[in-house]
Formats: C-alpha cells, structure tokens, sequence
C-alpha cells in the first residue's frame, strides 16, 4: 500500500510565490479602461508564473499532488467584467500543462464555498455552474481537462437536509455533462456528514473526496469502517486514485479549525484502518503550513515502524 501526499496552492518556503494576487471589483472601477485591461494581465501573468515555480519546487520535492489555486485569473467570473484570460497567456498555460502531463502529476481545484447546488435562489445555482466553467476552462487551458478534479461540498441545508438534498440533485442538472465528470464532492464538517454525502456520490456516480478532520468533527451513525470501502468505490469510473484531505484541529476548543501542521497521532487511527484495506490513496493536507506541513508529516510518518518513505513526498505501508 502507498500513500502520497500533496498540498494546496502556495508553497510558502518560497518567496514571494503567491499564485493567487487578486485585484477587487472596487479598485478595477477606480481605473481606466486601459489600466483596466494592464492590471489583468500583470497579475495573471504572474499568478501564472508563480504556478510554475510551485511546480517547479513540487518536482524537486517529488510531491506529485497539487492544489490549483482558483484565484490564478482575477475577476474571471464577476459579471461585469468576464474577460478571455486563455488567448492572451496560450504558451504560459501550455507550458503548465506539459509539465503536469510529462511528470504525471495529480492536479485539482477547490471552487469556494460559494459554489454550490443547494441553495432555493436559481441565481446561486447559475453562479456556481458560471465558476465550475471557469475552474474548467482553466484545465482546457492546460489541456489536463482529462485527468483535473474540481472539488466542492454539498452546501448549506437551509433549514431542512432532506428537501435541500432533492434540491441539490435537481440544481445538479444545470452543470454540463463534460464538467460534472471532472467533479468530486466532500463531506463537511456541520452540515452534510460523511454517510449523507456518500448516498449523494452514489447517486449521481461522483467520486467522493473523503476529509477525515470533517468527519470526525460531524460523525455519522455507520462506522468508518464500513464506510470506507464505498467511498473508494466511487472512484472506479475514473483512473485516480482516491483522493483524501487530511488535516489536524488547532485545539479542543477549536475543532473545526485547521492546525499549523498535521498531528500524527490525530491521524494514525484512520491510517491504521487505511493499512487493514490495503487501498492506495492520496493524502491531500489541509493545514495552514501547506508544504512545510506536508513535509514534516511525511517524515514524522517515515519513523514509524511499517512505513518507509520511498520518495519526497510518498510513503509505503508494510
């Protein structure tokens, strides 16, 4: 059994590396139309460049698993603007793309929690199919379209999980085929819990991204254990590996919140029961620390008896 692990969006050992400089719809009025235009290019261009440095130092490290940021094109969904952000950066997001394809490299996006399907106004549901199409747009770009996952939670129950759940599955419906296949749910950590998310996975055939910090923070009456090998069954129709998010509470009081780094001894339960199935997955870590804390985990993991780092960023279980 393998683990390998990855990160989200900003390696911070780099300097200056961000590849999600944003520019606000209030500043974008205050300019010219000409200044307008200059600024969306300067900053995509350098969310794109900075793109590349993080795969650059991913490759160095052997993390094979990356978070796109969804901030890389500033304004790309604001109504008032919507822009063609591909045309004028081809080379640059080709030359993303070729690198991800060449080192086989497992990419996705997180739209925010903005984006989802349950929400009773149609306009919330044609926004989020609007930022699906963006995240998408982006993989064509790169022309990984084929291979990237666009992650997202069911939402906010409004009241009531079992009339929002029917409305989830209806408001569904808007988001084109070609793009719902690039899509994978997860469980949240207050609302819609690991085994109401899983009957919605099955339901419409999406693989289920399985977050076990949100797991623990909203359990279900099944048991793991018995969840676990369904959840790895939605992703038999595509050729991933299921996919993880695994993180750490920073403190008793603070649950839900994400640590700084991962705490191994949160975690090793949930190993333990990973290594009984003998199911290969990828660990996407979700602490503030990013790479830092990806890295550390990997070596805090490698000390233990049974489990041999056999590359930067991968661990085997014995």
């Amino acid at each position: 059994m393998k683990i390998r692990f990855g990160y989200v969006s900003t390696a911070i050992t780099l300097w200056d590396a961000s590849p999600s400089k944003t520019l606000t719809f209030t500043r974008y009025q205050q300019l010219s139309e000409k200044e307008r235009k200059t600024k969306l290019l300067e900053l995509t261009r350098l969310n794109l460049a900075h793109t590349l440095r993080m795969f650059y130092f991913n490759l160095a490290h052997e993390i094979e698993l990356y978070r796109l940021s969804s901030s890389i094109v500033p304004l790309a969904t604001h109504p008032d603007v919507l822009w063609d952000f591909v045309t004028p950066f081809r080379k640059q997001w080709k030359e993303i793309g070729q690198l991800i394809k060449k080192n086989h490299l497992r990419v996705s996006f997180h739209p925010n929690q903005y984006t989802l399907f349950t929400s009773p106004q149609p306009k919330i549901t044609d926004n989020a199919v609007i930022d699906m199409e963006y995240h998408y747009r982006m993989f064509e770009a790169m022309g990984v379209e084929d291979r990237g996952m666009m992650n997202i939670h069911i939402g906010g129950a409004y009241g009531d999980k079992v009339e929002t759940i029917v409305r989830f599955h209806e408001n569904l419906k808007k988001l084109p085929a070609h793009i719902k296949r690039a899509m994978t749910l997860e469980n949240d950590d207050k609302t819609y819990n690991s085994e109401e998310t899983l009957i919605a996975c099955e339901k419409e055939t999406i693989p289920f991204v399985f977050d076990y910090h949100h797991h623990m923070a909203n359990l279900c009456e099944p048991p793991l254990e018995e969840l676990l090998p369904r959840i790895f069954k939605t992703w038999d129709h595509v050729d991933l590996l299921p996919k993880i998010h695994i993180s750490s509470p920073k403190g008793e009081k603070e649950f839900r919140s994400h640590a700084d780094f991962v705490d191994l001894e949160f975690i090793m339960p949930f190993i333990k029961m990973l290594k009984e199935i003998g199911q290969d997955v990828d660990f996407m870590i979700e602490a503030k620390a990013k790479d830092q804390a990806t890295l550390k985990l990997v070596e805090d993991i490698s000390k233990v008896r049974g489990f041999k780092r056999i590359s930067g960023a991968t661990i085997e279980v014995k």
